[in-house]
């Protein structure tokens, strides 16, 4: 396979992997990497995942090569909350939350991390289509449950004030039928008081 063939199979995926090009030329040789990375034509992101070097990195395009590189995972915690402008944009790279074990990479496009939630959490996402390709996000309801599930210190009104969370955008994003139907999970009562907390933070807004 030329890598003019290549670049135009693939040009709209955000990320591919020596797998799916296998599928497209069962005798590919893995060697070809190799040539195209050292000519600049495509950048290696984690092992076995590339993304053609001429296409253009987005912060959706980032959210949808987090969501291929380490699956199954959706984007969730700061950055999901950044995405809806409940807290103000973050330098954290992308943040994901897995039901694997929590894991960090760092990578020449961003850092990638992931958090692990239980199985029975693994919900409430969102399939978002961006130039053509799926991003696997969570919906703001379940980005603040996530972000809350991992924060055990926020104990305080005051620890959600020092996060800056814009309560009049979350008091008009946040569904409350939703986060009801979220809440009768079975928590523990340590989550549940950060869960009221959260909802009594809202009510000042």
């Amino acid at each position: 396979m030329r890598f003019i063939d290549l670049q135009a199979k693939l040009r709209d995926f955000p990320v591919f992997s020596l797998d799916e090009i296998r599928l497209l030329d069962p005798s590919f040789h893995r060697q070809r990497l190799t040539e195209w990375q050292a000519k600049g034509n495509i950048r290696k992101v984690i092992r076995g995942y590339y993304v053609l070097s001429a296409a253009p990195i987005t912060e959706h395009s980032l959210f949808a090569i987090a969501s291929k590189i380490y699956a199954p995972s959706y984007v969730s915690l700061e950055s999901a909350l950044a995405e809806y402008r409940l807290i103000p944009e973050t330098a954290y790279g992308v943040t994901s939350v897995t039901t694997r074990k929590t894991a960090s990479c760092a990578t020449p496009l961003a850092r990638f991390s992931y958090r692990t939630i239980k199985p029975s959490f693994f919900r409430g996402y969102r399939i978002l289509r961006t130039a053509g390709f799926p991003v696997l996000i969570a919906s703001p309801e379940k980005a603040v449950f996530d972000f809350l599930y991992l924060r055990p210190d926020i104990a305080a009104a005051e620890d959600l004030a020092a996060l800056r969370i814009d309560r009049s955008a979350a008091a008009e994003l946040i569904d409350p039928k939703i986060m009801a139907s979220l809440e009768a999970i079975d928590l523990s009562q340590s989550f549940q008081r950060r869960l009221r907390l959260f909802r009594e933070y809202l009510d000042h807004a």
